[in-house]
């Protein structure tokens, strides 16, 4: 072979992923830095949004993306929510007592302390 026709070695491809913000240095952060969102879905209007699962993004955009991509593939969905993980804050199960126990006195807040009118269908 002479000089002119020596190959170079293959080099394998690098992946890097863009983001939508066009950052391609997202890619190289490990993704145990990314943030965990829950993700919210609602199936049909008029119904009340579910949570479906929890996933890891760099950013709430992306997140919606991904979420998107991952639990509405069969176009089960027409709303996604997805929250920061760390931005929820939750009542323990442990407190239930103390927690909901001031709304069991007010009766008035339970159908029966009404009278339902004759021809209303419940």
């Amino acid at each position: 072979m002479s000089e002119d026709t020596k190959k170079e070695p293959r080099k394998e491809p690098t992946a890097v992923t863009v983001t939508s913000s066009g950052d391609a240095g997202a890619a190289s952060r490990p993704s145990d830095s990314w943030t965990l969102f829950e993700v919210f879905v609602r199936p049909r209007r008029g119904v009340s949004h579910n949570h479906v699962g929890s996933l890891h993004a760099p950013d709430a955009t992306m997140a919606l993306q991904n979420a998107r991509d991952l639990y509405t593939r069969r176009q089960e969905g027409v709303s996604i929510w997805v929250v920061a993980s760390s931005d929820i804050t939750a009542s323990s199960p442990d407190e239930k007592d103390s927690y909901f126990e001031p709304a069991a006195d007010k009766i008035y807040r339970h159908p029966t302390f009404y009278d339902v009118p004759e021809g209303v269908q419940m």
